[in-house]
């Protein structure tokens, strides 16, 4: 893939941008958590800007060797059915079909395997398709990673070519952040655009990318939406309350406000994750998040308020409702691993400190 080819992934590539950064990092820490940013992304960076969002959510951080957090906040392990297939949510599968990403975001959720040797993504497609055609409850697949469009085209064409043809799938989901960090991927690749107008006109795909910040709305990165738009994909877009680069309403509601100017819906705002190397220092309380969206909200309308407030823990996916009082927050599960569970109301109290709810606890 020609386009991945020109990429920042070691300290001395990084010595030629940023000099005085490079030199608080370690190999140690590019061997535990890998860095990969393509030149086209880390231009995107203010370099006069020490506190540049660009720069935070790319640039590695020796805070990330602190070992505060767990791997896996989701219990994704626990939902495997077959090598690289999860099976979660009664009508949604989901594919980890590749380790690799265009950029290895400093805040990823599954640091435990992407651009590092794993078992946990795809070792044969047949089985994951045999599954799903297995079970007729299953209603959408998202294909995930890593990085779905970091797969060849024939691989996305054969994922496509199989999953169109079971019936009871309503719709395809693809998880890429390359119309963000790499559009050249999608806007120089004729047979890519081809085999996705081919298939959509099947089966409706739709991306889930993942914008959090204006800064990532180039004009290469719109003329990317608006080419995957060409070929008949709905696009929707889940962001994450990021520590220092989008903890502000007025950065999220012109974020959400021009997403929806360029047909982007706003679908999540995920509360980050309690993970390993992320945890200490990318987290926001939920009572500041909250006050963030109630804001967010003043200032939008439309489909740019669409949005939820999300966290997604073991038991499933809630909304942050809001708080009920000073120390109580109302919660819903919107998607649950048990269906009883799903639609739930319930309330937890809460601090100023109080940044995750683990789901230990049933509602």
């Amino acid at each position: 893939m020609k386009q991945t080819q020109k990429m920042i992934r070691n300290l001395e590539s990084l010595r030629h941008y940023l000099p005085d950064v490079a030199a608080q990092l370690s190999e140690e820490l590019l061997e535990q958590y890998p860095m990969a940013i393509p030149e086209y992304y880390l231009n995107l960076i203010d370099f006069s800007n020490k506190n540049d969002p660009i720069l935070r959510m790319s640039v590695p951080s020796p805070e990330e060797l602190q070992v505060d957090g767990t791997f896996d906040t989701s219990g994704e392990c626990q939902n495997t059915k077959a090598s690289g297939l999860q099976h979660k949510y009664s009508e949604t599968a989901l594919i980890l079909s590749t380790n690799l990403c265009a950029m290895y975001c400093r805040y990823c959720f599954r640091k435990r395997l992407v651009g590092l040797d794993t078992e946990e993504t795809v070792a044969d497609v047949d089985a994951v398709v045999d599954y799903i055609k297995q079970h007729p409850e299953i209603h959408n697949v998202l294909i995930s990673g890593g990085d779905s469009f970091l797969n060849s085209n024939g691989k996305i064409a054969e994922y496509l070519e199989k999953l169109c043809e079971i019936d009871h799938l309503d719709y395809i989901r693809f998880g890429t952040k390359t119309p963000i960090v790499l559009p050249q991927r999608i806007l120089g690749d004729p047979e890519l655009q081809q085999i996705l107008r081919t298939y959509c006109a099947k089966k409706q795909l739709y991306v889930s990318t993942q914008y959090n910040h204006p800064n990532e709305l180039s004009k290469e990165s719109v003329a990317a939406i608006r080419c995957l738009q060409d070929q008949g994909i709905i696009i929707k877009n889940q962001s994450v309350l990021l520590r220092g680069v989008n903890d502000s309403a007025d950065t999220l509601a012109t974020l959400f406000k021009s997403l929806t100017k360029v047909g982007i819906v706003p679908y999540y705002l995920f509360q980050c994750r309690p993970v390993t190397g992320v945890k200490t220092h990318f987290q926001v309380p939920i009572k500041q998040g909250i006050e963030i969206v109630q804001n967010v909200k003043r200032q939008t309308s439309g489909n740019a308020k669409d949005f939820r407030y999300v966290l997604s823990n073991e038991r499933g996916k809630l909304e942050i409702l809001g708080c009920k009082d000073q120390d109580t927050v109302l919660l819903q599960y919107h998607q649950a691993k048990h269906t009883k569970e799903c639609s739930v109301i319930f309330e937890r109290k809460i601090t100023d400190q109080t940044y995750w709810y683990d789901g230990n606890t049933k509602p």
